[in-house]
């Protein structure tokens, strides 16, 4: 069952952590602190939202007897000679008398809320009382502030000072739970790593040599800087920017018809590749049409506000559609920038966090003034080429006089009929795509329950929420410039922490906050607070840099640590929490595409452009309505092009992307799912884009191993790998080249047959029996479980487990 909330095991396990961190003791989150202070964000705060906060908390319409634990005047008001947290006070505080008692009666939560306290958590909200009861706002709503930098320290493996830097914050953490960093990894896994992080590509064997027998003491530094300025590095970034947006190449509802918005993608690539500050970056998409002098580009970039799922059924009401779109816009900005769920305020004040349906509704009102069609199909804006506008201008040119006849003539009549017909031909062939034009805004009313037929609400005005920063402006209506300009505030308290903790899970697999999608009282405590303060003021003090902060996280000692878990790893940070060595996990499915594609020597390099269609079963879009329409994959360099490339049809997508978890992109998506299923193994085997890249690793195998087949399969194993092959996978390979070479001489049917799939001719050079043979060898190493996975640490396939071997016989230490 595919979920809206991705997870994996890994932050599974991460959430299961930090759950046990608030039932006190010696758990991960106090290992080495004995009785250390209880913290009010990190340990009383999360209980108080799991099993208090429905019932006693921001939503006024279900808050019982009046009582607010969410706030700190509810936390602590006496009345009728009742307090209800007495500082130092336990026995006199009847938070805690409620939370102990026996009485089923009296006990808080009661039994039928189904969410008892454990014995854990309860010794943690007196030891809270007993220790002064200190309060705090929610952690995320507060500004950041520098934190004091961790003593200084050495390690032999961060070997760096602990006074002003990254390690110093991770090796603090680490010791205090009795861990010590790992040994950096070895040269052949980190340039992989760099590689597929930085630009999604694998390196080729020559860059992976160059940089293992690189002795310069800035080798290191020098590829970070040389990933950093690939054109490639934009479509890297774009991935994870296109899931938050929702960006696709289709309407989403009903019929899922196609709309125009390739351009802003290509924008976002060109924005990491510039390094555009974010925020500019998020001015440009939030209202780069109402800038005072607005470009192509910003107003390309405007349409940011149109990605949204939008229809063209015929029997919508239009009134319904407004007041979706309307939604669905502040559930997006809310959860790109500002990583939180404002989305359950839309029909009741939120019920952890302090956000009111008015909040909810003030915030849709700042693009009330997006000018687009309610129901049917979204034209787009043309920008053409300066040869492009100057054809157009000539076109128009002669047909103007000829419009400009009161009683033309049959011939003129002709001509201008022609003249129509080619300037709309020629206007079709100009490039278009959905930009943002503001209109007067229209009347936003609070909806009740979220009730688009309900016009009983009042009017309301665009504005923030009051838990944040306010907007700044008086005396004239808020814009989205306003909101854009606010979001990149210094004193916003979210945005900075919220792209640097999807910069970290970028780097390690997981986010600083577990919960990339939810800073919000819903969410986990940070792991590391100071270091994500730290980071975030770093990066706005930067000019939000965006290479600069990713550079500085890549740089670290601790991102260049080996995955492999030790014993105390297992043992005292299984969830790898504190971060004592680097996170393995599988590639992204566009990128595990790109690098069969890469491997292979198939990738077609180009950047930008409109989508593409790789191969598709026939009969995928059959269930297409309205109109019905027939999937032709492309042909030439448009089959090769990277993953981030194709055509994104939301309700039936790309269905090798879909076996791996990529978005539909209906909503916003901050942490895909890495599911582990059969069908992935079935997808690496048998889906066409694979066999075929297959057959050219194969080829190229043949072509650049010479005669010796060891050395073919050195040479297949450097390009896949980055690595030599062990002699017991040698052995296991070539006897499986041997026996299939063997069938295939008998069956040539059958090797012509496989030889055959996909658009680029098998060399004829090369005798077919054998290409297939090692075609079945590269089919092997495309299902690897170390090919679709970064820092592989296992040497095992979905469905087979190579032997075992000492490690002395281990060309990589990952």
């Amino acid at each position: 069952m595919r979920s809206e909330r991705p997870g994996t095991w890994r932050l599974a396990a991460v959430a299961l952590i930090a759950a046990l961190s608030f039932a006190g003791g010696a758990t991960l989150a106090h290992a080495g602190e004995g009785e250390s202070r209880v913290d009010f964000n990190r340990d009383i705060r999360p209980i108080l939202s799991e099993s208090c906060y429905q019932c006693h908390g921001p939503d006024a319409g279900k808050r019982k007897a009046d009582l607010r634990l969410d706030t700190r005047e509810g936390l602590f008001r006496s009345a009728e000679g009742t307090t209800l947290v007495a500082p130092g006070k336990p026995d006199d505080s009847e938070l805690w008398l409620r939370v102990a008692s026996d009485d089923a009666d009296t006990v808080m939560p009661p039994p039928k809320a189904g969410k008892p306290l454990t014995s854990g958590q309860k010794q943690l909200v007196r030891r809270w009382i007993e220790q002064g009861a200190a309060w705090k706002g929610h952690w995320s709503f507060i500004p950041a502030t520098r934190p004091a930098n961790p003593a200084p320290a050495r390690s032999a493996s961060l070997d760096r000072d602990g006074g002003d830097s990254i390690d110093g914050f991770l090796l603090a953490r680490m010791r205090a739970a009795g861990l010590e960093p790992s040994p950096e990894a070895d040269r052949r896994t980190l340039i992989r790593r760099l590689s597929l992080d930085l630009v999604g590509l694998p390196p080729t064997p020559e860059e992976v040599e160059a940089f293992v027998v690189d002795n310069r003491a800035d080798a290191y530094e020098r590829l970070v800087d040389r990933l950093l300025a690939s054109p490639h590095y934009g479509e890297r970034m774009a991935l994870f920017w296109l899931d938050l947006v929702r960006y696709a190449d289709t309407q989403g509802y009903h019929s899922d018809n196609h709309m125009d918005i390739w351009m802003f993608r290509d924008y976002v690539i060109r924005s990491f590749n510039e390094n555009r500050p974010f925020d500019r970056f998020t001015i440009e998409q939030l209202a780069g049409d109402l800038l005072p002098e607005p470009t192509d580009e910003t107003r390309i970039a405007s349409g940011y506000n149109r990605l949204l799922q939008t229809t063209q059924e015929g029997g919508a009401q239009a009134k319904e559609y407004i007041a979706k779109y309307a939604a669905d816009r502040v559930r997006n900005v809310s959860s790109v920038w500002m990583g939180v769920t404002m989305g359950c305020a839309e029909c009741h004040d939120h019920k952890y966090d302090p956000f009111t349906t008015r909040e909810f509704y003030s915030l849709s009102a700042f693009f009330a003034d997006v000018n687009e069609t309610i129901i049917g199909a979204q034209p787009p804006t043309r920008f053409p080429t300066p040869a492009q506008a100057a054809e157009l201008k000539r076109l128009e040119d002669k047909r103007a006089p000829l419009a400009a006849v009161k009683n033309p003539s049959p011939e003129q009549k002709t001509q201008l009929a022609e003249l129509d017909r080619q300037i709309k031909a020629f206007t079709e062939k100009i490039p278009g795509t959905l930009v943002t034009t503001a209109m007067k805004p229209r009347v936003v009313r609070v909806l009740p329950r979220g009730n688009w037929m309900d016009d009983s609400g009042p009017i309301v005005e665009p504005n923030v929420p009051a838990s944040l920063p306010p907007l700044g402006v008086s005396g004239r209506r808020a814009t989205r410039l306003d909101l854009a300009r606010w979001m990149t505030t210094r004193e916003n308290p979210l945005v900075a922490r919220v792209l640097v903790n999807r910069l970290w899970k970028l780097a390690f697999g997981q986010g600083l906050v577990a919960t990339a999608d939810d800073f919000g009282a819903q969410g986990t405590w940070p792991s590391h607070p100071e270091l994500l303060d730290w980071l975030s003021l770093e990066f706005v003090d930067s000019g939000w840099d965006v290479k600069a902060l990713l550079k500085r996280i890549v740089m670290s000692a601790a991102y260049r640590q080996s995955s492999r878990p030790r014993e105390s790893d297992r043992r005292l940070d299984p969830a790898n929490r504190w971060l004592s060595r680097q996170n393995a996990f599988r590639i992204d499915a566009e990128l595990i595409r790109d690098q069969a594609l890469a491997i292979s020597g198939l990738l077609s390099p180009a950047i930008g452009g409109p989508s593409v269609k790789p191969y598709q079963p026939p009969g995928y879009w059959s269930f297409l309505n309205f109109p019905t329409r027939e999937y032709r994959p492309d042909h030439g360099a448009n089959q090769y092009r990277r993953g981030l490339y194709t055509y994104w049809q939301r309700t039936f997508l790309h269905p090798s992307l879909l076996a791996f978890d990529a978005s539909t992109r209906e909503e916003c998506v901050v942490q895909r799912p890495r599911s582990n299923t059969p069908l992935q193994a079935l997808v690496l085997l048998n889906d066409p884009t694979y066999v075929e890249a297959s057959r050219s690793l194969a080829a190229r195998a043949i072509r650049e191993g010479g005669k010796d087949p060891s050395n073919r399969l050195d040479r297949a194993f450097r390009l896949t790998l980055a690595r030599p092959p062990r002699p017991a996978e040698a052995r296991i390979l070539l006897d499986l080249v041997a026996r299939h070479e063997s069938d295939y001489r008998r069956d040539p049917a059958a090797a012509r047959a496989l030889l055959q799939i996909g658009d680029e001719s098998a060399p004829s050079s090369i005798d077919p029996a054998e290409l297939a043979a090692w075609t079945s060898a590269a089919r092997v190493l495309l299902n690897l479980h170390e090919t679709v996975t970064r820092n592989c640490r296992r040497r095992t396939t979905p469905s087979f487990h190579w032997p075992q071997e000492d490690a002395t016989d281990e060309p990589s230490a990952e």
